[in-house]
């Protein structure tokens, strides 16, 4: 590892890891980024990390950070050029995030995966995943963000998450009566952080060059 850089390891299509890198390009802070597989994860991560989830982000100091919204903060604490965490929106944001993490995510595996959750069919689920998905709904119609007209901590913490409930069936998704949160999605999906965030790398080996993600 590059003594110069953190080291973030990083999954690109998990929406945790999505938000993780997210929040350290909004930071402009630099990371040599390890791009892992599930299926076969480095040694080097989980002896910092037994838990074997990403993201995962080792600092100068040794020290380590294994949730996402954490990292997130953390990179925005130390650098926050477009002012995504405005203390006047923190606590609305937050409360999102923590009903993002702690509701709408279950919805959503269970509408991803209903085959393994036959308890209710797949689109029960989906219309449990829909009660966020109306207040965010809701705050669209008001702002052109979640919270306000510019981006905030809010929009980077939840949007990976609406991206994969989306894309569960995209078709299903846009004919949902959300035509503020279609537009929102859709606009993330356009914007240069959010493309430069879902860059594609090669899964990392001991020995690679390293590979610096930044702006």
């Amino acid at each position: 590892m590059n003594v110069s850089l953190p080291c973030l390891y990083s999954f690109r299509r998990c929406p945790y890891a999505m938000r993780a890198r997210l929040g350290l390009l909004f930071a402009e802070l630099p990371v040599a980024l390890r791009e892992i597989t599930l299926k076969n994860k480095p040694e080097q991560m989980l002896a910092i990390s037994p838990k074997g989830t990403v993201p995962v982000l080792q600092l100068l100091d040794g020290s380590v950070i294994e949730e996402s919204a954490e990292i997130m903060m953390w990179a925005l604490e130390q650098n926050d050029p477009q002012k995504l965490l405005d203390a006047s929106v923190l606590s609305q944001a937050n409360a999102l995030i923590a009903r993002n993490d702690n509701e709408f995510k279950q919805w959503l595996d269970r509408y991803k995966y209903a085959d393994r959750h036959p308890e209710m069919t797949q689109t029960e689920y989906r219309q449990q995943g829909e009660v966020f998905l109306q207040d965010l709904e809701a705050l669209l119609i008001e702002n052109d963000y979640l919270i306000g007209d510019s981006i905030t901590v809010a929009d980077i913490g939840v949007m990976p998450f609406v991206r994969q409930f989306a894309h569960v069936d995209r078709e299903v998704f846009y004919d949902l009566p959300y035509p503020k949160l279609q537009r929102w999605l859709q606009d993330w999906l356009e914007h240069p952080v959010f493309i430069q965030a879902m860059t594609k790398f090669q899964p990392w080996q001991e020995g690679d060059e390293i590979v610096v993600f930044s702006v």
